[in-house]
């Protein structure tokens, strides 16, 4: 049974160290396809990281949605007004299921001319009645952890259009590499907006800089603009502007 099997391979890195997809087939006497398909899906849950050739636990467990709305909840509400204040009536807008993209919602209810396109049930919620807005719910399969909609279908409903602009969040920015996430599923979405989107804004508050998650999936090209809130080291900012990036202090 892979539940059994899923036991086990989280019992084998519960010491803390790496343990190769080799060593697990031979302990698990199972073949190294199996056990790739298994690292794979546990590391989707947030229950281990992938490495090169393995896996190891993972230090910072999937958070579901309602406990990332509860951390950092003053950065992200100026995170959030501040974003919102650099859209223009008249927009289309790619807003994706993050908790700070979510502190926008409050400041785009005064607009009069808005299309959004979001995955975001909590951000559909929160602008249900908001009449001068066009609202289109992305579809897909239903994550309830993320209370967002995801999979292959989220992929090419967002594939048919084109946003003037997309705010985004992450896992991990830094400058070695890039924007990271705990899943694919997330990171191949936030790619899709960012490809449809003429102007990309990434919203991260300040404890996400420097600070990998465990797939990368984007260079800081990718983004034309970072909106965060005060506290990083003038050096370090002075770097993210090098390497291209637009820096907005919330």
């Amino acid at each position: 049974m892979s539940i059994t099997r899923h036991r086990q391979i989280l019992a084998f890195l519960a010491d803390g160290d790496e343990r190769s997809v080799s060593f697990l087939a031979e302990q698990l006497d199972t073949s190294e396809i199996t056990i790739r398909r298994d690292l794979n899906t546990l590391a989707e849950q947030g229950k281990l990281i992938r490495t090169h050739g393995g896996a190891m636990r993972n230090e910072l467990p999937f958070i579901p949605f309602v406990q990332k709305a509860s951390i950092q909840t003053q950065a992200k509400r100026q995170i959030g007004q501040r974003a919102a204040s650099l859209v223009e009536e008249n927009d289309v807008l790619f807003l994706d299921c993050g908790s700070t993209v979510l502190a926008m919602a409050p400041h785009l209810k005064a607009f009069r001319n808005l299309k959004i396109i979001t995955n975001s049930l909590p951000l559909i919620w929160e602008l249900r009645e908001a009449p001068h807005l066009s609202i289109n719910l992305i579809g897909g399969e239903l994550d309830l952890n993320r209370q967002a909609v995801h999979g292959s279908v989220a992929l090419e409903h967002v594939a048919r259009y084109h946003a003037t602009k997309a705010f985004v969040g992450v896992d991990g920015i830094s400058l070695k590499n890039g924007l990271t996430a705990r899943s694919e599923t997330e990171a191949s979405f936030t790619n899709a907006l960012l490809t449809h989107a003429k102007e990309r804004f990434l919203l991260a508050d300040s404890g996400k800089f420097e600070n990998d998650s465990y797939l990368k999936f984007a260079p800081l090209t990718a983004i034309h603009h970072i909106i965060t809130n005060a506290g990083l080291d003038q050096k370090l900012i002075q770097q993210y502007q090098e390497a291209g990036c637009h820096w907005i202090e919330a």
